[in-house]
C-alpha cells in the first residue's frame, strides 16, 4: 500500500513539473534541460566600456541577440526585437558581431526604425566562441539569476503573443 501511495504521489508531482513548463511556440527555440551558468559574459557598449552580464544588477529576463547588418533575417526580427525591448521584465543585448563600425551600425538601426535598443559589440569574438555559435541571427535567453535557458537559432517574431506568453514563464 506505502509503494501504491510513493507511486501515486511520484507521478503527481512529475506530471505537475511537466504541465508547468510551458512549450516554446516556434521550433528553433531550443530550451536547456538543465540552465547553463556561465562565469563571464563580457561585451561591449557602443562606446568600448566592457559590461559583464553577470554583474548587472536587475531582476529582469535577459537576451542576448547576435546580429549583423548583412543578415537579412536579422533585418526581418530586428523590428520585433525592437518593441520586445519595451516591455517591462526584459532587457535585450543586440550584440553586432561585426567589427566596429558605428556608421554602418547607427544606418541599420535607422533604416529599420529601430527606437528602445542599445548598440554592443563582441570584441574579438569571444562570446561566439562561449556560447559556440554557428550563425546569425542566434538569441541566447537568460532567466532572471542570469543562467541560460535557451537559445534560438534563426529568426523569429519577437513580437508573437505565444512567444511573449513563453518567454514570461521562464523564472
Amino acid at each position: 500500500m506505502k509503494l501504491i501511495n510513493y507511486i501515486i504521489i511520484f507521478s503527481i508531482i512529475v506530471l505537475n513539473a511537466a504541465l508547468g513548463k510551458e512549450k516554446p511556440p516556434f521550433k528553433n527555440i531550443l530550451v536547456l534541460d538543465k540552465p547553463k551558468v556561465y562565469n563571464e559574459i563580457i561585451f561591449q557598449d557602443r562606446d568600448g566600456n566592457q559590461l559583464d552580464l553577470n554583474l548587472i544588477n536587475t531582476d529582469e529576463l535577459y537576451i542576448l541577440n547576435f546580429w549583423a547588418t548583412w543578415c537579412a533575417p536579422c533585418k526581418d526580427e530586428m523590428p520585433s526585437l525592437d518593441k520586445l525591448q519595451a516591455k517591462d521584465g526584459i532587457y535585450i543585448f543586440p550584440i553586432n558581431m561585426e567589427e566596429k563600425n558605428l556608421k554602418n551600425t547607427d544606418k541599420f538601426y535607422k533604416d529599420l526604425n529601430i527606437k528602445n535598443l542599445n548598440t554592443y559589440f563582441d570584441n574579438g569574438l569571444k562570446l561566439v566562441k562561449v556560447f559556440t555559435l554557428r550563425g546569425v541571427p542566434t538569441t541566447i535567453i537568460f532567466n532572471k539569476n542570469k543562467e541560460m535557458v535557451a537559445r534560438i537559432s534563426g529568426s523569429i517574431d519577437f513580437e508573437d503573443e505565444k512567444f511573449v506568453s513563453w518567454l514570461y514563464s521562464i523564472k
